[in-house]
């Protein structure tokens, strides 16, 4: 039997979009979507149709598993700091 259950979407587009120093109205005309949709999907308010997942990431030059996910992402500190003291540890 299918279950029909509606799978919050993770992202990391405020992330993105603070990194290349945008606006959410920036982005939104750049995705030709309302910039308020932006506000929604970085909220996690609202998952994106695949044609707007694909746009995107052609936007960002990422995969899409890059920037969505069904978890939650770790912070990319967690990752920096964790990985260079593995390396310490070598």
């Amino acid at each position: 039997m299918i279950q029909n259950v509606a799978t919050k979407l993770h992202n990391r587009l405020s992330v993105l979009r603070a990194e290349r120093g945008l606006t959410r109205h920036e982005l939104a005309l750049a995705l030709t979507i309302n910039y308020q949709t932006v506000g929604y999907l970085e909220r996690g308010e609202f998952n994106p149709s695949l044609d707007l997942a694909m746009r995107i990431s052609e936007f960002f030059d990422l995969p899409i598993e890059a920037i969505f996910s069904r978890t939650p992402f770790s912070p990319l500190s967690e990752q920096l700091y964790s990985s260079s003291s593995r390396a310490k540890e070598k």
